[in-house]
C-alpha cells in the first residue's frame, strides 16, 4: 500500500538516494533539508512516517522529534531516526525522544525498507499490505476483496479504507474527528457527519454476511469494531 514518507536529511546525495528508493518501493515521498522545511510541509500534508537525520542545520533532530511528540497532531506518525552515532546512549536518547526505531549510517535500501515495513506494521497496521482477519471477517488490502465467510462483501473505496482501520485497531472507540484524520486524511477538509454516512454504508455492505453489527455506536464517544459483537 503506497503511504507517504517525509524524509528530513540535509546531505543532498543520502536524500536522494533514500528518496529514489522509497519511490521505487511505491511510497510517495516529500522531502525536507532542515527542520523547518519538514514542518512547513507537515503543516500542508501529515505524511504517514518520518525518517529524520539526527544531525540538522538549526534544530537537530532530537530536538525536533520531541517538538512532534509533544504536539497533538504529530504525536502519533511514526518516527525513525538516521544517525552516524551509533553507540548506545545515543541510541536510547534518539528513542527516549520519541523515535520508534533507530538506523545507524551506513545502511542499504533493503535494510531501510523493511525496517520501514515493521515500524507501520506495529504502528499503523492499516498502510501496510497484510491481509486482516477478524473472526471469519477477512479484507485483503493487495487485492482489496473483502469476504465474510464465504460470501464476497462489496464494497466502495471509502467503507474500504474505513473497514480497514477499524480491524487494525479492534475494540477502541473513535470519535468522528479521529475517523476523518485517520482514514480521509488531516488535510481533507469534510464535515465530521460526513464519517455517520460511511458508517451507514459499511455497515449495509457488511449485512449480507452478517457481520455488520461489528460496527458499534458508542453513545456520546464515536464507534467501535467490536471483536464479539452484541445484538
Amino acid at each position: 500500500m503506497s503511504t507517504t514518507i517525509l524524509v528530513v536529511e540535509d546531505e543532498p546525495a543520502i536524500q536522494e538516494l533514500i528518496s529514489v528508493n522509497l519511490s521505487f518501493a511505491g511510497h510517495k515521498v516529500l522531502r525536507a533539508f532542515d527542520a523547518e522545511q519538514a514542518q512547513t510541509l507537515i503543516r500542508a500534508e501529515l505524511p504517514d512516517l518520518i525518517l529524520l537525520d539526527w544531525m540538522l542545520p538549526g534544530a537537530s533532530g532530537i530536538t525536533f522529534a520531541r517538538s512532534l511528540r509533544s504536539n497533538e497532531r504529530t504525536r502519533q506518525i511514526p518516527l525513525i531516526m538516521l544517525t552516524a552515532k551509533g553507540a548506545e546512549h545515543d541510541k536510547v536518547e534518539g528513542l527516549d525522544a520519541g523515535a520508534d526505531d533507530y538506523i545507524t549510517k551506513p545502511f542499504s535500501p533493503k535494510e531501510l525498507i523493511a525496517r520501514i515495513r515493521a515500524v507501520l506494521r506495529r504502528r499503523a497496521p492499516q498502510l501496510t499490505d497484510d491481509i486482516v482477519e477478524v473472526g471469519n471477517l477477512r479484507l485483503d488490502p493487495a487485492t482489496h476483496r473483502v469476504s465474510g465467510g464465504t460470501k464476497a462483501l462489496s464494497l466502495g473505496p471509502t467503507e474500504f479504507r474505513l473497514l480497514h482501520f477499524f480491524m487494525t485497531h479492534t475494540e477502541r472507540v473513535f470519535s468522528r474527528a479521529q475517523l476523518l484524520d485517520q482514514v480521509w486524511g488531516d488535510h481533507v477538509f469534510v464535515e465530521e457527519r460526513t464519517v455517520d454516512v460511511h458508517i451507514r454504508r459499511l455497515r449495509k455492505a457488511l449485512e449480507p454476511s452478517g457481520h455488520d453489527a461489528h460496527i458499534e455506536t458508542v453513545r456520546g464517544a464515536g464507534y467501535r469494531f467490536a471483536v464479539q459483537p452484541q445484538r
